[in-house]
């Protein structure tokens, strides 16, 4: 075989020892990389994160405001709404401190739904004549975000926050903008905070409040402060529960708490629909698109 055609040396033979050493001490050192990032990561504690900590404390003040609700007007709503308000503060800490997770997103909307769907049962006990109107909020609020993160996830979306601004402009500014997020939520939440406890003062939602018969201090009739306890032995019972919140505060703050954010929470319910309609229209687009790669599929095999 001549020169002409001895094989060419390969890359790591034309090296110097020194070249050789250095390359080797960088694959050295990205393997100890390597391997201490595999260490760090399983000690790092999702569920200990600080956004975290405020979701299971917001649930504990959920549940504690659940303990006050049929006969404790102020101190449930004072709870209930410390609770409302640390929503706000878990985003903050999240970006805060970077640790903005899935997991914390599913808690904050999980919490956010069940807390408002509780207050919403106990009005549908508190006013009867309009338990199907709270029947249908609270299916109506399920049913949009569960479709709604469905829809993201199938998506592709990283988060149910991030709404195109093609498909509704006034999602995506509900969504986008933290300061309309707050308000519609804050004043929508402030509405049904405002029905519970007109329950506990006002006649005009709950007419048996009305009668306070102190002529008649035998009188069975409900709302009279002067009823015998023995009418009503189940002190859980409904009677007996409308008793014990007749007139218990004045009804003055609530409603003007009530007339101040209706038309937000009026506004929150038509966000619902809209966020219901638009993630069912990605779901079908989805399946439309799907069902045309299988045809074509099946197309290419027939032949």
């Amino acid at each position: 075989m001549s020169s002409l055609e001895k094989p060419k040396a390969n890359g790591s033979a034309t090296q110097s020892p020194r070249q050789r050493r250095g390359s080797s001490m960088s694959r050295m050192a990205a393997a100890a990389m390597d391997k201490i990032d595999a260490f760090q990561g399983p000690q790092e504690n999702i569920f200990l994160f600080a956004p975290n900590i405020i979701g299971y404390i917001r649930v504990l003040l959920a549940f504690a405001s659940l303990s006050y609700m049929p006969i404790h007007p102020r101190t449930c709503s004072l709870l209930y709404s410390i609770s409302c308000l640390l929503d706000a503060l878990d985003g903050v800490a999240a970006r805060r401190y970077n640790q903005s997770t899935q997991f914390g997103a599913v808690l904050d909307m999980v919490t956010d739904r069940c807390t408002t769907t509780c207050l919403l049962v106990y009005l549908a006990s508190a006013f009867p004549r309009w338990s199907m109107v709270f029947q249908g909020l609270i299916s109506l609020d399920f049913a949009s975000h569960w479709i709604h993160m469905y829809a993201s996830l199938v998506g592709g979306n990283a988060s149910h926050k991030k709404v195109d601004e093609k498909r509704s402009w006034l999602l995506h500014l509900y969504y986008t903008n933290r300061n309309v997020l707050f308000a519609v939520c804050a004043l929508n939440e402030l509405f049904f905070i405002a029905l519970y406890l007109l329950s506990f003062s006002s006649p005009l939602l709950s007419p048996a409040l009305l009668v306070n018969n102190t002529s008649n201090p035998l009188s069975a009739q409900p709302g009279s402060p002067a009823v015998p306890k023995s009418l009503f032995p189940n002190p859980w019972s409904a009677a007996a529960m409308e008793l014990a919140r007749a007139n218990k505060i004045d009804s003055t703050v609530p409603w003007i708490i009530a007339g101040v954010s209706a038309p937000v929470c009026l506004f929150k319910q038509v966000l619902n629909v809209i966020q219901l309609i638009n993630a069912s229209k990605s779901l079908a687009e989805v399946d439309i698109k799907a069902r045309r790669e299988a045809r074509m599929t099946e197309r290419k095999k027939a032949r």
